[in-house]
Parts: structure tokens; sequence; C-alpha cells
């Protein structure tokens, strides 16, 4: 297993993690992501640490907290071996201070998680979305308490806008506190816009990119092909809805070319979008999920080989869209390019 540092810090993480989003799903949408009870956690908690994948990750509203519970059990006695990253802003409840990011939600939230967890520290905790209400200066100086008081490690954001994370940035800097080192978000193959601002943002600010829904909300499993009906076993007929958008022609042109790199490369769909992932600029660590034994084992095959050059253009061309302003002069005219050329 490779490990890269994550953004601009000391701490190395595997460049595959485990999503602990399948443990002990519930409710209309984790219920169809998978339903692992403690035992098959555990079971799948053995493979990873025996892969070298030693990062879990999950959040307080997963399945309201049962992720959380699951994974603290199947890691019981081996704490000291892995690290553990969740994430809280989200609701988890109707109650007025139930969601968010203020003091009180962080505060009782890290309580609360470090209680499913089983655990008297959290390595990575993430901010779960922007919120709007409360100042960053609140959410800050609490996060830097929370560091201080030895309860975080690192702190993070996810499904933030670029100027939400720049602000943010700004502030920790004007007042010594400490600064988001992590940007979970959604990258595939078929979910390419974290290329045109966050990833250049991620550069130049130091955040490693962990990557949620690496295969395209389940689109790029293998199992979906052109004039083929999504499969009965796909999670999509009941969670398409919950996830980004994909028109069908753009994921038939991606499915078409990953299935000729994979035949080309001896890889299988998923290992080859997943290695693709690990090409791209800013990415530390590409979190995959899986329901059972099967899947895992497949998703390990993404790491110790490299597509080649010429395989990276193939699916880069059949996956490519056209930039939106103001990104598509830097992309098309000579003159803007000259000033901010291409990452990738």
């Amino acid at each position: 297993m490779e490990y890269r540092y994550l953004g601009k810090s000391g701490l190395r993480v595997p460049v595959l993690s485990f999503g602990a989003g399948t443990f002990g799903g519930s409710g209309p949408l984790f219920s169809h992501w998978g339903t692992s009870d403690v035992t098959e956690a555990r079971r799948l908690v053995d493979i990873c640490l025996e892969a070298g994948i030693n990062l879990f990750d999950t959040a307080d509203n997963y399945s309201d907290g049962a992720s959380e519970e699951v994974l603290g059990e199947a890691i019981k006695g081996r704490r000291d071996t892995l690290l553990l990253s969740t994430k809280m802003s989200l609701p988890v409840g109707e109650g007025p201070n139930e969601a968010g990011s203020s003091r009180a939600r962080l505060i009782g939230g890290v309580e609360s998680a470090l209680k499913r967890l089983g655990t008297d520290y959290i390595d990575i905790l993430q901010l779960h979305a922007f919120d709007a209400f409360t100042p960053v200066e609140e959410v800050l100086s609490t996060l830097d308490q929370l560091v201080r008081d030895g309860k975080v490690r690192y702190v993070g954001v996810s499904n933030f806008a670029g100027w939400q994370i720049m602000k943010s940035l700004a502030v920790a800097e004007k007042y010594g506190w400490p600064r988001y080192v992590a940007n979970q978000v959604y990258y595939s193959l078929v979910g390419r816009d974290y290329e045109w601002d966050l990833m250049p943002l991620g550069a130049d600010q130091g955040l490693g990119a962990m990557i949620w829904s690496p295969l395209g909300w389940g689109r790029l499993t293998g199992l979906i092909r052109r004039d083929s009906p999504i499969p009965e076993g796909s999670r999509l007929h009941e969670t398409a809805n919950f996830g980004p958008p994909v028109d069908d022609d753009y994921l038939y042109t991606v499915v078409d070319a990953l299935d000729q790199v994979a035949e080309e490369a001896g890889k299988t769909v998923p290992q080859v979008a997943l290695n693709w992932l690990l090409q791209r600029p800013t990415v530390s660590s590409v979190i995959i999920g899986a329901r059972n034994e099967t899947q895992l084992r497949d998703n390990l095959g993404a790491v110790g080989w490299a597509l080649t050059g010429d395989q990276i253009a193939q699916l880069d061309a059949a996956s490519a869209t056209n930039a939106p302003y103001p990104h598509f002069p830097y992309r098309r005219q000579e003159g803007f390019a000259r000033l901010d050329p291409p990452m990738i």
C-alpha cells in the first residue's frame, strides 16, 4: 500500500481508505448502501488492515450514528493501529441545535461520536457541509479548542465551495487556528467538476483530497452497460436520486472507454476507474466502500500498478466535459492558457 501526506500536514494516509457508510445501514439511503453488522464489519476491517488500509471514514449522520457504533465495535482492541475520520454538520435530528457547525453542535457532536466510536480522540474531523448561519470565527475557534483538548488531531471539510474554504483558511491564519488539511470531495470519471476550482485551490493551499463515491455513485462498477437495463441488484434503483446526476450518453461513452482499457490492462472496470483517480493531482486518498468481501478485494486490486500515459489519455478524452465560465477561455485560448496552464 502506498501512503501519501494528507495535504500540507505531517499525517500520512493510505491511497485507499475504507468508507464505513455500509456499516449498520438503515433508512431510505443507507440501507441500500449496505447493512454490515459487527461480525461482517470486523472481517472487512481485518482485510483492510492486512492490505495496509488503516484509515476508516464515517459520519455521525450515517444511519443515525449506527455506522460509527458498528465501526467502533469492529476496531476494538486495535485503535492505536489505525486512523479514524468522521464528519458532522448535517442534521442528526429535528432539534434546533442538531444541525450545523455551532459551538454547541460541534462540542456535543464530538462527545457523542467519541462514545459511539469507543475512542477518546478523532484523527480527522471534517465538517460535512458549510453552515452559512454560524460565523466562521465561532466554527474555527471551536475546532481549535477541540484540537487543544486532544479530542481532534486534524480538521478538514467536505462539500464546501471554493470561497467558503478560502474564507475559512484566511480566518484560521489570522488567529493562528488549525487550518483545514483535508477536503473530502466527489470526484470520478463521470464527475470531474472538482478539477475546475477545488483542485487548484487544494494544490495552492495544501488541502489533500479524500475522494468519496469514486465509482460515480455506483455507475462504474462494471455492471452498467449501453443498451442494457440497470442490473436487478444495483443500488441505483433506489439511490440514484440521492446522488450526483449523470447523463446516460456521457456515462456509456466513459464505460466503453473503461471496458477497452480494462481489457488491455487485464484489470476490472472498478480497478481502472480507481487507479485513474490515484494519478490525479492533490488526491491523498480514495475512499472505497464495500458491501461484502468480494467487492472489497476487487477494489484492493486498484493499487500496485499504474495506467499507462496512453490509457490515461483515452480515459481523459472519453470523460472530458466543457469547462464552465470563467474556466473555458483558459482551456481554449492561447493567451489565457499562458497565464494559467491546466494542472492536468
